[in-house]
């Protein structure tokens, strides 16, 4: 039982060391290098997975964290990625690269990756899924090699060398990042309560398989996915990254609350429906934000830590989640339906002091030095 819970918990734990570490190095040598190494890595690490699933014992079970560690070290490229986005886009149209390039990429993997998982066990056996993601990754590899460009201009600032702890004092002793690292976190462990328990919680109501609960988390996905990848643009134009993020926030809380209500199927899809959308209008403007607030020569540094943030809730959540959902089943959905509720009041009084108001009044940030407290 302990090396199982070592497994789980140790893709996000290599994920908050290290997503750090590759932004910063990103800041100092280039995304392109750091993008090629994470995407081997990531080769090395899907067939390492393929070979333990066909051992045994304690053996296959020290392989298989082996496997899921270096997933985790080569995996923590998110930040390379959105700093990538940042280069190559201007600042009011960040959050829309980020949400088309990052959140489409994420959610179409959320939907068809338990898909290919599936056919590829079902045909390969149970080494399959590994095989074949590394045949994935393998094959982004190539193309990156021969498509992917630096982005990172030759003119840029040099990095600040800071140890890693001194980096999240850094980043954080700074209030608008320290915000919006905050509610990233906070956006975070909100959607690991929903992915842990949701299979569970329709299973108990309505008599389903595991496996087939699992549609509906697939469902979700694909409509956050849309709204990443084609609405976020216009709200962003229309709204402003500040008013999304706020609207997000009770948003969740709103469709947190209706989850657990026993109605019927198509309730759970209408509830799904609500969730996805605000959920799918959180991450982008909040990762557009973030890189609108630093320094050229720190996108991927920052970036970095937000995704470590993001990653300490995937440790933290899902078995708080849990937990409560023993208790009670209801009682996680109303337990973070409340942390989103305080999440959406502190990014309603604090984005508006913290990061100012566009000249357009649509909430971008504001670059200027920091002079307020926040959370």
């Amino acid at each position: 039982g302990f090396m199982i819970g070592c497994i789980i918990a140790s893709y996000n734990l290599m994920q908050f060391f290290f997503a750090p570490v590759w932004g910063k190095l990103s800041d100092r040598i280039g995304r392109r290098p750091i993008i090629l190494l994470s995407t081997a890595g990531s080769t090395i690490s899907y067939a390492v997975f393929g070979y333990a699933s066909l051992q045994t014992g304690t053996y296959g079970l020290i392989i298989l964290l082996v496997s899921r560690m270096l997933a985790g070290v080569f995996g923590a490229n998110l930040s390379v990625a959105s700093a990538y986005v940042a280069d190559i886009t201007p600042p009011e149209k960040r959050s829309r690269g980020v949400g088309l390039v990052i959140g489409l990429g994420f959610g179409m993997g959320f939907v068809f990756g338990p898909i290919i998982g599936g056919l590829s066990a079902a045909f390969l056996g149970i080494s399959g899924p590994g095989w074949v993601a590394a045949g994935i990754c393998l094959i982004n590899f190539i193309a990156a090699c021969f498509i992917l460009t630096e982005s990172k201009s030759k003119d840029a600032k040099p990095a600040v060398k800071r140890a890693q702890f001194q980096q999240w004092m850094h980043t954080l002793g700074q209030p608008k990042l320290r915000l919006l690292v905050l509610l990233v976190f906070l956006a975070t462990l909100c959607f690991t309560c929903f992915e842990s328990t949701l299979p569970l919680l329709i299973s108990s109501y309505f008599g389903y398989e595991l496996s087939e609960c699992y549609y509906f988390l697939a469902y979700s996905g694909f409509i956050a996915a849309g709204v990443q990848g084609g609405a976020i643009g216009k709200l962003v134009n229309r709204f402003g990254e500040k008013p999304l993020i706020f609207a997000s926030f009770f948003g969740l809380t709103m469709s947190f609350f209706m989850i657990p209500f026993k109605q019927n199927v198509l309730w759970i899809l209408i509830s799904l429906t609500v969730y996805a959308v605000f959920s799918g209008i959180n991450r982008a403007p909040l990762t557009g934000l973030i890189s609108m607030v630093s320094p050229d020569n720190e996108q991927g540094t920052n970036l970095g830590v937000s995704q470590g943030a993001s990653a300490m809730a995937r440790i933290i959540g899902p078995p708080v989640a849990l937990t409560l959902y023993g208790m009670h089943t209801p009682l996680p959905y109303w337990v973070f339906g409340a942390v989103a509720l305080v999440a959406g009041v502190i990014a309603g009084i604090y984005l508006p002091k913290i990061l100012g108001q566009t000249k357009d009044g649509k909430g971008g940030a504001n670059t200027t030095a920091d002079t307020t407290t926040a959370p």
